[in-house]
């Protein structure tokens, strides 16, 4: 691989939060491969130093143990750097959620950070804020591997580093107790900060277990069903051979609904109203169908409401995937294996785990329980995470490479034997009903 791709690829190295839903103190998860040894073939090398990234990780747990809250806190970092300034309400605060069983650590701060690359430069950015405000934010680069301070955020106030292009003030004044000063000057157009926010918007999110049919109807609006997804329907046995899309007129009284609708937001919105002039006589809705192969050889078309749980889920998540390797971006699944065999979720994880598939870097974090997955031969040790509760019930994330193994160890069957830790108490619910 040439320098030039190396240094164009965008790679998310690590991220942490404190004091969000279940997680209590400082947790993290990495995607820098440690020193042990396993597959090298898939690793990305880190510009400016001899480390590599790895192309993906996976995270188990009891139910309930927190693996889904540790995405969410990712979510809520990427949306409040997308969205705080354009959506927040000036007076609503943060919606943040705290740790919330112990009352000490609710009114405390919650804090989450990144490190990733863009542009071949490490950077690392955070902040921290309460139920009201953002306290506190930071950019830093590492060009050459030597930190430069971008910028750093205490309250309303803001020091520059002496690397910081653009304007300053301006983007200080318009900025709100409760937006981030990256969110602000994105959304006025700073060229420097808007390459790095690029990154969050490039990742894409799978957190829908259950999908709906017009959720899928809904998000091919604008979107097209990848040619490859319907490859890879067909490749597990789904019966899927093709798919068609139809548009469907939107009936008389949702016009009428509409044109309702416009009218009293005009009247209460006054001057301030953004409601685009009224096109519901244009409105129509789309409908997505797939063909299963008749007896005949024909193509039969069934609605979603015909086809698995599974395969619904699928259509989405697929769709996110391929996108995700053709651009060389992140991609975080919850459930990889929810309404899936086993077979489809190693055929998603090996995606990422093929260099000749993945040659962007493409990355891939996702919670699973199919333990099978444990037995990939492509699969490292700092590649598997575990999330497990304490006490107190506040969630840990560890991966596998802190835990003394060996590469050769059977790890599937160390994690249900409790080896290492993050499974359900076994309770013994023949007991439960002999006890009445």
């Amino acid at each position: 691989m040439t320098d030039a791709l190396i240094r164009e690829r965008e790679m998310l190295l690590r991220f942490s939060a404190k004091n969000y839903l279940s997680v209590s103190g400082t947790d993290e998860i990495s995607l820098v491969a440690s020193s042990l040894k396993g597959p090298e073939c898939s690793l990305a090398p880190i510009p400016g130093t001899d480390l590599s990234a790895l192309p993906s990780a996976i995270i188990y747990g009891a139910n309930a143990s927190g693996k889904t809250n540790f995405l969410k806190a990712f979510s809520f970092l990427r949306s409040a750097i997308l969205q705080s300034h354009t959506r927040g309400n000036p007076e609503g605060g943060v919606p943040r959620i705290p740790f919330k069983l112990d009352p000490a650590r609710a009114r405390e701060t919650s804090a989450l950070e990144a490190e990733f690359i863009v542009d071949g430069v490490r950077l690392q950015y955070g902040f921290e804020c309460d139920d009201n405000a953002f306290i506190a934010e930071w950019l830093y680069a590492y060009p050459e591997g030597k930190r430069r301070r971008m910028f750093e955020r205490t309250g309303n106030e803001v020091e520059f580093g002496s690397h910081f292009k653009g304007p300053k003030k301006i983007l200080v004044d318009l900025m709100r107790a409760n937006s981030l000063f990256i969110s602000t000057a994105t959304q006025n157009d700073h060229e420097e900060l808007s390459k790095i926010v690029a990154f969050f918007r490039r990742t894409r999110f799978s957190m829908n277990v259950a999908v709906a049919k017009e959720l899928i109807n809904n998000t091919f609006k604008k979107d097209q069903v990848d040619p490859r997804t319907i490859e890879f329907l067909k490749s597990i046995g789904t019966g899927i051979i093709g798919f068609r899309q139809m548009d469907i007129e939107i009936p008389d009284s949702v016009r009428m609904i509409t044109k309702e609708f416009v009218s009293i937001a005009r009247k209460h919105m006054g001057e301030t109203a953004t409601i685009e002039d009224d096109n519901s006589d244009r409105l129509r809705d789309v409908a997505i169908e797939f063909s299963h192969a008749g007896v005949s050889g024909e193509p039969c078309y069934f609605g979603l409401e015909r086809e698995s749980s599974g395969t619904r889920r699928l259509v989405l998540m697929m769709n996110t995937v391929f996108k995700a390797l053709d651009e060389g971006t992140l991609v975080v699944i919850d459930e990889l294996d929810a309404s899936l065999h086993t077979f489809a979720a190693a055929q998603i994880l090996e995606l990422f785990e093929n260099p000749k598939i993945n040659q962007n870097g493409a990355q891939l974090i996702a919670t699973t329980h199919d333990t099978n997955l444990l037995s990939l031969s492509t699969l490292r040790r700092d590649q598997i995470w575990f999330c497990e509760k304490d006490e107190t019930g506040a969630s840990h994330l560890f991966p596998l490479s802190d835990i003394k193994s060996r590469p050769t160890d059977n790890f599937e069957q160390g994690y249900l034997e409790g080896r290492y830790g993050a499974i359900p108490y076994s309770g013994d619910l023949v007991a439960l009903f002999e006890a009445k």
